[in-house]
């Protein structure tokens, strides 16, 4: 079966249909006799021709599925119901051979074909393509009053032209003459409806060559049909006269055994087919309009005949003019809801269906406006959730959707209805009070207790806490902008969480300085110029070990003290570096500065000291990592063995296979993996399985032995356990205790990091946590 294209047999078989029809045909005209034996002839090769046709398209049908089956059996029973009317003048012809040659109440019969082949067209309407969209019973309804209307238009002009003698035969015998006539009015129609369909609809060239031939097939039977009335009462229709009905069915046959594909591209309609398909159908109304008022004006009488087509035309043209109305009055509330819709989608958050950012901003312009103008008092609210990635991190991504649809909801309820609450971005939401700017701060502390409130979702208790930011317009304050007062809440929003997070803070300075700084636009001027001229250092924390209290190594940790801001608090920076994009650039400043302090702390513990570096595990993957390392120990001549990179658990590795290929190459030039906080957020017992690790730092949560022995010191000594069999080295952090060393060490951790050590300090005051007296461990390093 072919695809895509006409069968490549279809050529042949249309030629050796045309080359049959006329031999049939022939035989008739020269072999066989004239009179009641040619007439029997004549009908059983029809009948035949039927039968085969009507055969053609069901066996072609069987080969096809929905639509493209659909047709070609309607068309085939068409063709069997032709058929069998044939069988009923054969027996007609045997049984009364002198009968006359008129049409008898069988003969509506006949019209079963046209019936059928209007339903298959309308099917194969709805298998082409549309140039639109558009509704299919909207295009099959235009389709068909299109259709009638031209047919009707066409028809009037043909009964201006009929002969005398014909229009005498058809007022004599007007039930004849009706039947007769619907023959080949009904083939007229349906050459038109296909002509439309070959002129409206883009299609491509085995579809358009299906339709012409149907339109052939029609023409064949209409070409006979309308033979026939013109010998109304003039005796039996001669072979040649008759061979329309031989070649009809057969190149309805041939049309159904093509088998255009579906896969081949259709072709765009062009932009005038447009208008085409607005003016054609009134082309003939305008022509018969144009026929009848010439031959009225010359002193002619219009017949009933011709009144009644003129009538049944201007209905067809009102019924068009209507459906064209209500269709546009349809199409017209269609472009309105999608243009609000779009509208909604364009200013609305998509999964809280709170106002975006785009929105927001515009109300907080028109606010302001009002504000600079007569003096309406605004008030904001800036609202960050604390740690919002630990609910998708514990409960998964859905879970957390919930939740922000959850808190959207509870922050509308806890505004007025002129208030806009709007979520500006993951989990960040703003509130634009204009009305109850005097109740600001209740609204505010309102808000803030209500987002205490535990969420219960999906049989889950989840609590949630946010860091809150409330600005107002200083008064007599006419410069202000939208992007300055949303950057105020920020600033004040951000020191609530340098605060401690969960809280509200006020905006109460006059410029961007002070309390209420703009970290996000201070973390980057310091960045992206000289981070130590902003503040920036790099604090060195002891490992020791719990044999002796000897120090193996140092990590080196940020620090943040900025000029106008003041200390900032390490995790409050890093947390505005990872929502800004800037950590990366934090974690090269203080790979630069470790690099370039390693001889003093050589000269502070008397020998090489290794260096512990974080860097983010969202980074790790990633490109151009490995070379930045090993330029920086190339610039300062640290030896690869020196430096430690610790993953830091704040992001899931993005792409892991990737980040294995950078440990391995780190690990080959002498680098060693840590994983940082190990037990906590990512680093679980799966990166020890996935990575190459040669060291684990366990989280605070896993070396509190001494406030939970029981149930602290079996996790520790499993996690201990696994690292000896996997030959990772263990480091303990946060200890602060005697207490708690001593229970570690119990439980085979040999080295320790926290506040019992030292803290976090630069370089020059280190040597202050040097024991007096170290042990014979006091010069080793983290074992390899």
């Amino acid at each position: 079966m072919t695809t895509g294209r006409l069968s490549g047999r279809t050529p042949v078989t249309l030629t050796l249909a045309v080359i049959v029809a006329a031999l049939v045909t022939a035989a008739g005209v020269f072999v066989v006799p004239a009179g009641a034996g040619q007439r029997l002839y004549d009908d059983a090769a029809q009948f035949a021709a039927g039968v085969l046709a009507a055969f053609a398209c069901f066996a072609a049908a069987r080969d096809h599925t929905g639509l493209r089956a659909r047709w070609r059996t309607v068309l085939g029973v068409g063709l069997a119901g032709w058929a069998v009317c044939r069988l009923w003048w054969i027996v007609r012809d045997v049984l009364e051979p002198d009968r006359a040659a008129v049409a008898g109440v069988a003969d509506i019969g006949f019209l079963v074909l046209p019936v059928c082949v209007f339903l298959s067209l309308l099917a194969m309407s709805a298998w082409l393509p549309r140039a639109a969209r558009a509704s299919l019973p909207r295009d099959n309804v235009v389709l068909v009053i299109d259709s009638f209307l031209i047919t009707g238009s066409l028809v009037a002009l043909a009964w201006s032209a009929l002969p005398a003698r014909v229009f005498d035969e058809l007022v004599r015998d007007p039930w004849a003459a009706g039947v007769a006539a619907a023959y080949p009015v009904a083939d007229l129609l349906l050459v038109v409806m296909a002509v439309l369909l070959l002129l409206m609809r883009p299609m491509w060239g085995p579809a358009r060559g299906t339709l012409w031939l149907v339109v052939a097939g029609v023409l064949a039977f209409g070409c006979s049909d309308a033979v026939r009335l013109l010998h109304l009462g003039g005796g039996v229709l001669g072979p040649v006269e008759a061979a329309g009905y031989l070649l009809g069915p057969a190149l309805l046959a041939i049309s159904a055994t093509t088998n255009p594909g579906t896969a081949a591209l259709p072709v765009v309609r062009a932009p005038e087919s447009d208008w085409l398909h607005l003016i054609l159908p009134y082309v003939p109304v305008i022509a018969t309009g144009v026929v009848i008022g010439v031959r009225t004006g010359a002193g002619g009488q219009l017949t009933s005949y011709e009144a009644y087509l003129g009538w049944l035309g201007l209905g067809l043209v009102v019924a068009r003019q209507m459906f064209t109305i209500v269709d546009n009055t349809m199409l017209l509330a269609r472009v309105s809801e999608g243009q609000a819709r779009l509208h909604h989608q364009a200013y609305h958050d998509p999964l809280t269906g709170l106002a975006n950012r785009a929105l927001f901003r515009e109300r907080m312009v028109l606010a302001l406006d009002a504000y600079r103008r007569r003096g309406v008092r605004v008030a904001l609210v800036f609202a960050d959730l604390d740690d919002f990635k630990l609910i998708n991190d514990s409960f998964g991504h859905a879970m957390g959707d919930r939740l922000l649809r959850a808190i959207g909801d509870r922050l509308v309820g806890c505004v007025g209805g002129d208030d806009l609450v709007a979520r500006l971005g993951g989990d960040e939401f703003a509130v634009l009070l204009e009305k109850r700017v005097d109740d600001a701060d209740p609204i505010a502390h309102a808000i803030l207790a209500a987002l205490r409130e535990p969420f219960v979702i999906d049989g889950h208790t989840v609590g949630i806490s946010a860091s809150l930011g409330l600005v107002l317009p200083d008064p007599g304050d006419t410069e202000i902008s939208a992007d300055i007062l949303l950057r105020r809440a920020d600033a004040a929003m951000y020191a609530s969480k340098r605060r401690g997070k969960n809280g509200l803070v006020r905006y109460s300075g006059t410029g961007d300085g002070g309390l209420n700084a703009d970290l996000p636009h201070l973390l980057m001027r310091a960045l992206a110029e000289t981070p130590t001229d902003y503040g920036f250092a790099v604090h060195y924390q002891p490992i020791v070990s719990f044999a002796d209290g000897g120090v193996v190594a140092v990590e080196a940790l940020a620090r943040w003290t900025d000029p106008v801001a003041g200390p900032v608090d390490p995790d409050v920076f890093v947390t505005v570096a990872e929502r800004t994009g800037l950590v990366a650039a934090i974690d090269d400043f203080v790979l630069d500065r470790a690099c370039a302090d390693a001889a003093a702390l050589a000269q502070t513990y008397g020998r090489p000291i290794d260096v512990h570096v974080n860097v983010s595990a969202a980074r790790l993957g990633q490109h151009g990592l490995a070379e930045g390392i090993f330029d920086a120990l190339a610039r300062h001549g640290v030896p690869a063995s020196r430096l430690v990179v610790e993953i830091t658990e704040t992001r899931r590795i993005p792409d892991l296979p990737r980040a294995v290929e950078v440990a391995e190459t780190l690990r080959r030039q002498g680098i060693r993996i840590a994983l940082d906080d190990f037990g906590s957020g990512f680093n679980a017992l799966a990166q020890l399985h996935s990575l190459p690790v040669d060291i684990a730092k366990l989280d605070s949560s896993l070396t509190d032995v001494d406030v939970a022995p029981e149930r602290a010191a079996a996790l520790c000594r499993s996690v201990v356990r696994i690292c000896g069999d996997l030959d990772i080295v263990v480091v303990a952090e946060g200890i602060e205790t005697p207490a708690r060393a001593q229970a570690l060490a119990a439980l085979g951790c040999d080295l320790g990091q926290g506040y019992l050590f030292g803290q976090p300090g630069p370089v020059h005051r280190l040597a202050a946590m040097i024991p007096t007296q170290p042990g014979p461990a006091t010069a080793a390093r983290l074992p390899t």
